[in-house]
């Protein structure tokens, strides 16, 4: 997808989109504008949210809405309607106009969790280091097990995952290929110094958000004294219930099945929404919760340690993914 060449139109060289790569082809007006230097790469369902809008409130920093730009997937690879609507990839100067407003700021970031899929999700390092090679990335990482669950819940909640949880989990690597943090890690170290990159724990930052964050500044270099108003809450939690909006709502909402829609009786209209629109219980057997942890923590045990290896860290707080009996990745590794 990253194109070697500039392409002309006849009259003169187009705006730089993401496909391009020589940052020669950008023009003034692209250049002149506030461009991002942080990103918060992941993972999903890790907290990427609420870490996005406490850095939001330090005023030396800016963060885009929405958090999750995806300038740098290519459109072939972003299944997210929403978002793709956008067309950001088009230009780079609609992708900058997300942050016309950071002024001064010296952080000026954005939070799009696809750009830790690979390799669901391909190109993304080597598209941001040739568009800021000096960027800086915070990548967020949770005990896997709770992780995955949550992610299929997530799955669920959009309409795109009909499947068991086990079977789910099972057949589609993209669940398990999200909480390999080291696979994810290392695509960013071929192409980045490793102080650029800050790994956080989520339950840390659960647990005591106002040291995490207060060191998240102090590696941002800004003032690490300033306390974010909504320390206390976390943004973007999925609900315990929630409806999941099946393939038949969303059709509602597209032309041109839209239009009839909206000459239909209210009561006809209510009708096939409790059809379309079914309710979910995150709440799972205890049974199919531990045939899911079985299942997946072997793998994942495996891989956190490819992790502590890569980064020189321990997780004795993932305490799912080590089952009842938490033993050091060290002792393990020499055993």
């Amino acid at each position: 997808m990253l194109g070697s060449s500039v392409r002309i139109s006849l009259i003169g060289v187009r705006s730089r989109s993401v496909t391009d790569v020589l940052p020669s082809t950008a023009n003034s007006t692209a250049m002149s504008k506030p461009r991002p230097n942080l990103f918060i790469i992941g993972a999903m369902k890790a907290g990427t949210t609420s870490l996005h809008h406490y850095i939001n409130t330090h005023p030396d920093a800016f963060m885009c809405e929405p958090k999750e730009p995806c300038y740098f997937v290519s459109p072939d690879q972003l299944n997210w309607p929403d978002i793709k609507s956008l067309e950001l990839w088009k230009d780079e100067n609609r992708y900058l106009d997300l942050f016309r407003d950071a002024k001064s700021a010296s952080v000026v970031g954005e939070s799009s969790t696809l750009y830790a899929k690979a390799p669901h999700i391909t190109g993304i390092v080597e598209r941001i280091a040739k568009f800021n090679p000096e960027a800086r990335f915070i990548y967020v990482l949770r005990d896997p097990i709770p992780r995955t669950i949550s992610h299929y819940w997530h799955e669920i909640r959009q309409g795109n995952e009909f499947r068991d949880i086990l079977s789910a989990i099972e057949e589609n690597p993209l669940y398990r290929d999200v909480s390999h943090y080291s696979a994810q890690l290392k695509l960013y170290y071929e192409h980045f110094d490793r102080d650029r990159i800050l790994v956080l724990s989520f339950e840390d930052m659960t647990q005591n958000a106002p040291t995490v964050i207060r060191q998240v500044f102090e590696w941002l270099g800004i003032d690490s004294d300033f306390v974010p108003p909504n320390i206390d809450r976390k943004i973007h939690v999925t609900p315990k219930r929630f409806p999941r909006k099946d393939a038949l709502f969303r059709l509602r909402y597209r032309w041109p099945f839209r239009l009839f829609a909206d000459v239909l009786p209210k009561s006809i209209r209510n009708a096939g929404k409790q059809i379309a629109v079914r309710e979910f219980s995150q709440d799972l057997d205890p049974n199919v919760r531990n045939a899911v942890a079985e299942y997946l923590r072997p793998i994942q045990q495996e891989q956190t340690r490819e992790l502590t290896q890569l980064i020189g860290r321990e997780f004795p707080e993932w305490k799912q993914l080590w089952g009842e009996s938490i033993v050091k990745l060290s002792e393990e590794m020499t055993g």
